[in-house]
């Protein structure tokens, strides 16, 4: 799809025009789901377990019942339907036992949102408390309770995942590259190291809010803040066991997403009470507190690497064991377990590779896609093991990341082999090393760390990522042109603050060669009038969508040529246009308006030709397959994103505080179609990703109610947070099959900030942390409890080194 244009040629890609939304969202006349209120609407409150693990024993709604305003109650035992995406083991309210702190298992519907809430704390609960499994490595042992027992019995996309039935593994990806046992043997170095990081929120700015109603003939609207139309249409048919042509799903603005809405949520609950009460509208949102605990959040990580290498610094063999923790619900966590394993080396050739990827079930909130789909995760881990493997070896830690570098011709550990047009992480590496100045203390900072006494530290972390999506993901695309000759394009991508509706008009408007105040893109979508979207995730909306929208265009155009040939009595070949009209290249004067054509054109004698002038655009994932579920064989990416992060940061060597002076980031983006929308991407998802290195994450007692549920006590970056000086950079290496060599970039900017940060830290104090966050206190044990190398490296009998955490071999 790359266009032939020179770059030289184009007139709006490449550009930074307004973003589509930015007057609506300024002035506040954006329209959202928490400021919609409907006739007759009733609202909605949750009953929710105060225990993480416990036996439903008895629930008695009859005070709640009575009590004034109150239209309808539903619980558990009354509703016989499961959810899932992938696994399908989760019920609307918990039926016969909860499974995390905060789970729902009765509903209200009220006229008032205080009558509502006022008879959910009347509904009485009887539990019978059991021990709840907290850690997921604790959900491995042979004597651990199981979370779901029925686990064997549930529906589950079996192309892609291998639960593991008697066992609380809701998944395992395996993938097998090589002959690890051999390149461990030929290696000079070997260095085991684990690495681990919490649960944390997404905390968009609009928590999920939906609201439903179930009219006769169980034809059923929703308005919901959601990521994806059609999944939420499509989940709810399954569950329901609907036709798709009774539900529809209209989402207006979305105040942020995340990831956390890319699934399904609230919708079924406010759906069945909407039936419950006879079909008058439910509407429920949910509160700070609730989007902690009773939503979906990212999900824990303890991941286990083993690496071999040569005396000439390159890697061997690599053994990589994620241990990923799902909580209650597989939700989107299975398909976090697969994606992480088909990347877990990272931007890195691995010619001997084993990896083993385990979802684990755990009686904690559940977990569910998050910015970066468990990169931000798994890199943490392996980038601060490039760094730890590279001061092992004596060898500089950009000069090894280079050395093992994906390149054209290495292969992934899929089999997929790099050509020139996949990018190009090495210019990445570069850059970012460049624009902290890598390896030197200029002068300035010289005098900096004498003026302060604190010490100045320069890091750096590599990434990479590939859309997580299904070998067959599809779009489509519609435009419709206007009375005026204006265009308007519809599509159900959801565009929920990262600026792709900009990008595709900007996309739309250069392939017709229209003034860009000519098109625009239709901001609700509806899955009753939009063209059908898989989902708006994984960073493949701007490729795919991008895509579909230059064959929309092509086919508008191949319609309106249609029309003006018809008119002017040409051939189609002889014919050109410009954003008014239609023209005989070698008569330009005759012409044939575009808002003549629109609609159909009638001619001189009243005949009519033509019709409305429409374009459509279907695109599909081209050459992806499933994975051999062995030896994780085969081509999941539609794109690889590579970056690079370079961090500068000062520590108090006393104190264990520190600050971070300045961070440079790079992306292959391919194309920059917005340069501003990049850069905007770039510095937020950088802010989000220093969020969770820095302060956030779940803590919970010891019987697994969770104790930061609220900003309180589980902070997040603010604009005071930002690092003093913030650059940011796109290579352009472009991509094939990308509209104008575009490659998304949205969820990239938040993955390695956090090793970019550790490995600065260990430059500037020695402290060497495999736990993130990274609090000031975290950094103040590791330098009070540092040892030296010597003391977890040493000569083996075979002469080669191995390096394990605390132990010598």
């Amino acid at each position: 799809m790359l266009s032939d244009k020179r770059p030289s040629e184009l007139e709006l890609v490449g550009k930074s025009p307004e973003r589509s939304d930015d007057v609506e969202k300024l002035t506040g006349s954006a329209t959202y789901v928490s400021d919609m209120s409907l006739p007759g609407m009733l609202h909605a409150q949750l009953k929710k377990s105060p225990h993480a693990r416990a036996r439903i024993v008895r629930i008695d709604t009859a005070k709640a019942r009575a009590m004034p305003g109150v239209r309808a109650i539903v619980t558990g035992d009354e509703l016989d339907y499961r959810l899932g995406l992938y696994v399908v083991d989760k019920r609307i309210l918990a039926r016969g036992e909860v499974r995390h702190y905060g789970e729902a298992v009765a509903a209200v519907a009220a006229d008032t949102l205080m009558q509502a809430k006022a008879a959910a704390d009347a509904i009485e609960v009887e539990y019978e408390v059991l021990k709840p499994i907290l850690h997921h490595m604790d959900a491995l042992k042979p004597d651990a309770p199981l979370v779901h027992p029925e686990l064997g019995s549930y529906a589950y996309m079996a192309a892609a995942f291998t639960p593991q039935p008697g066992t609380n593994v809701a998944n395992l990806t395996k993938l097998r590259k090589g002959d690890t046992e051999l390149g461990f043997a030929a290696s000079e170095w070997i260095v085991e190291r684990e690495y681990s990081c919490p649960s944390v929120q997404h905390v968009p700015m609009e928590t999920h809010v939906a609201i439903a109603k179930w009219e006769r003939g169980d034809r059923v609207t929703v308005w919901t803040s959601a990521q994806s139309p059609f999944t939420v249409r499509n989940l709810m048919c399954i569950a329901f066991k609907l036709p798709h042509n009774n539900v529809r799903v209209h989402i207006p603005y979305v105040g942020g997403g995340f990831g956390g809405k890319a699934g399904i949520g609230v919708e079924p609950l406010v759906a069945v009470l909407s039936r419950a009460a006879g079909g008058k509208p439910v509407k429920f949102q949910a509160t700070r507190e609730e989007e902690f605990s009773l939503l979906p959040c990212r999900s824990a990580l303890t991941y286990r690497l083993k690496t071999g290498v040569s005396t000439e610094g390159k890697i061997l063999a690599q053994e990589m064991t994620l241990y990923w923790d799902s909580g209650a619900y597989a939700d989107y966590a299975v398909n976090v377990t697969r994606a992480s394993g088909y990347s877990a080396s990272g931007p890195y050739e691995i010619p001997n590779a084993k990896v083993d990827s385990y979802t684990i079930y755990t009686n904690k909130p559940y977990g569910t896609a998050y910015r970066g789909f468990g990169h931000v995760e798994f890199h943490w881990a392996l980038e601060r093991h490039m760094e730890l493997v590279a001061q092992a070896i004596g060898m500089d830690p950009v000069e090894f990341r280079r050395k093992n570098a994906l390149r054209p011709g290495s292969k992934t550990l899929t089999g997929e082999v790099i050509t020139e047009h996949t990018g190009n992480v090495l210019k990445c590496i570069d850059k970012a090393a460049e624009a902290i100045g890598y390896g030197r203390i200029t002068p300035a900072e010289a005098e900096r760390e004498k003026k302060t006494g604190w010490k100045i530290g320069k890091g750096v972390a590599a990434l990479q990522k590939a859309p997580a999506m299904p070998s067959y993901t599809a779009t489509a695309v519609f435009l419709k042109m206007n009375e005026d000759g204006t265009v308007t394009v519809n599509l159900a991508l959801t565009d929920y603050g990262q600026g792709t509706y900009t990008s595709i008009r900007q996309i739309v408007a250069e392939r017709l060669g229209f003034p860009l105040d000519k098109v625009k893109v239709s901001f609700e979508c509806d899955t009753d009038k939009d063209p059908y979207d898989w989902q708006t995730v994984a960073s493949k909306g701007l490729l795919m969508s991008g895509n579909a929208a230059i064959l929309a265009a092509e086919d508008l155009l191949k319609n309106a040529y249609d029309t003006a040939a018809r008119a002017l009595r040409a051939q189609e070949c002889d014919l050109a246009h410009d954003g008014e009209k239609v023209y005989l290249k070698h008569h330009p004067s005759k012409a044939v308006r575009f808002s003549a054509m629109a609609v159909g054109l009638a001619l001189e004698n009243g005949n009519g030709i033509g019709g409305p002038i429409v374009g459509v655009g279907r695109y599909i994932a081209q050459g992806l397959t499933f994975l051999d579920k062995e030896t994780g064989e085969g081509n999941p990416a539609l794109d690889w994103t590579y970056g690079a992060h370079g961090m500068t940061v000062e520590v108090n060597p006393d104190t264990g505080e520190y600050r971070v002076l300045k961070i440079a980031s790079v992306y292959d983006v391919g194309k920059a179609i917005n340069p501003e929308i990049v850069r905007g991407q770039a510095i937020g998802g950088m802010m989000q990703g220093l969020g969770t290195a820095t302060c956030e994450g779940y803590i919970y007692d010891k019987d697994g109610r969770l104790l930061n549920p609220s900003f309180t006590d589980n902070k997040i970056p603010t604009a005071k947070d930002l690092p003093l000086e913030i650059e940011t950079y796109v290579v352009e290496t472009p991509q094939v099959d990308g509209p104008y060599g575009a490659r998304g970039m949205a969820e990239h900017s938040m993955i390695s900030v956090a090793a970019a940060l550790g490995n600065a830290i260990q430059k500037a104090s020695g402290a060497e942390i495999m736990h993130m966050p990274i609090r000031f206190e975290d950094v103040w044990r590791a330098l009070n409890a540092r040892e030296s190398i010597d003391n977890w490296i040493t000569k083996s009998p075979t002469g080669h080194c191995r390096s394990a955490p605390v132990q010598k071999n």
